[in-house]
């Protein structure tokens, strides 16, 4: 439902345009002078303002030039009422900013006509804006796709490659060396076991970050327990994992996405924070699920951040295609917490949710 702001200091008028508009499924507003109506719209942002001129101590003219100046109201369409016809009145009427005109006493019929013109384009303009960022966010997400694509083939050439190139070598030297003495010949074929093994561990770690099995066969709140318990053993520094029992069951694509933020999180304490302690907490908070991952570590400035591959950006990312979005705090002294809110299934982000 559209909004309309009616500024005019005479209650006469204002209950003339109310009735004009009337059945029209419209919500109506009302400002008595220019002072409220500049208060009024800061704070409900109008689709369209019907403005009287003639008003004491502030004009139309001077209300609609506040409002133009105001960002966050600057494209809201104005149309002003004034009994003035005259050449001047009409210039400092365009100069002031406004959109159209209607001469007092107004036309019902006309009045509606162009009302609801200029909310239907409103409409389209909101439609267009809201397809554009749309389209902006998809194409943010397929480049974090590619980024991380990038990284798993780094990650393939980098450790697997070498890995294999080393035992290729490795092998070689064996074919060369087939007389040696039985010991000899155990111990090179015992390393070359070991290195297989190394192989399979990376290839196994790589198809894990891909997609964690466990995600499908043990559900989240296990998925993100044993994954703190083997970073853990991976790393020596201790998880402290606790989890709220009365999160339900949860989307795929609510899964995927604190399973990465955990994933990512974890990655950047034993990469950056130097911590010698962490604790992961999954809780349900008023109809939105937070994942939190804090760390005693040396913290970070987050605004200096450039993250590189999916990293901090492509988490957020992640999280804005749910709804939901990430907050970070972080100093030399407490280290660093980083929060992930999700709406649960269903639900809008809370407005004036942000990120950090």
């Amino acid at each position: 439902m559209s909004i309309i702001l009616i500024v005019d200091d005479e209650p006469t008028a204002r209950e003339t345009l109310t009735a004009m508009l009337d059945g029209e499924n419209y919500q109506l507003e009302l400002a008595t002078n220019g002072f409220e109506a500049v208060e009024i719209a800061e704070r409900i942002k109008p689709d369209l303002i019907l403005l009287d001129v003639m008003m004491p101590a502030m004009d139309g003219f001077e209300v609609c030039r506040r409002i133009r100046s105001a960002p966050q109201l600057a494209e809201v369409p104005i149309i002003i009422l004034t009994a003035l016809d005259d050449r001047d009145s009409l210039m400092a009427g365009i100069e002031s900013g406004a959109d159209d005109f209607l001469t007092k006493p107004v036309n019902r019929q006309e009045l509606i006509a162009r009302v609801r013109t200029i909310t239907r384009l409103n409409r389209y303009r909101t439609l267009m804006e809201q397809r554009e960022s749309l389209r902006e966010i998809a194409e943010r997400v397929v480049i974090a796709q590619e980024e991380e694509r990038k990284r798993i083939s780094r990650d393939l050439h980098d450790d697997l490659g070498q890995l294999l190139t080393t035992q290729l070598l490795e092998l070689r030297k064996l074919q060369e060396e087939v007389s040696s003495p039985g010991k000899i010949l155990y111990a090179r074929l015992h390393m070359l076991h070991e290195q297989t093994n190394e192989i399979f561990q990376t290839i196994y770690r790589l198809a894990q970050d891909l997609r964690p099995p466990a995600l499908d066969t043990l559900g989240l709140k296990l998925a993100l327990k044993n994954y703190c318990t083997e970073f853990t053993r991976r790393t020596q520094i201790p998880v402290i994992f606790e989890v709220d029992q009365e999160i339900p069951e949860l989307p795929d694509i609510h899964n995927i996405t604190l399973y990465r933020t955990l994933q990512e999180a974890l990655t950047n304490i034993i990469k950056h924070a130097q911590a010698s302690q962490a604790w992961v907490e999954l809780s349900l908070e008023e109809n939105h699920i937070t994942l939190t991952v804090q760390d005693n570590g040396q913290g970070f400035d987050p605004n200096q951040v450039q993250s590189n591959g999916i990293g901090l950006s492509g988490l957020r990312e992640r999280l804005t295609l749910v709804g939901g979005n990430l907050q970070i705090s972080s100093n030399s002294v407490r280290g660093t917490i980083l929060s992930a809110r999700l709406p649960m299934p269903g639900r809008q982000a809370t407005e004036g949710e942000g990120t950090a």
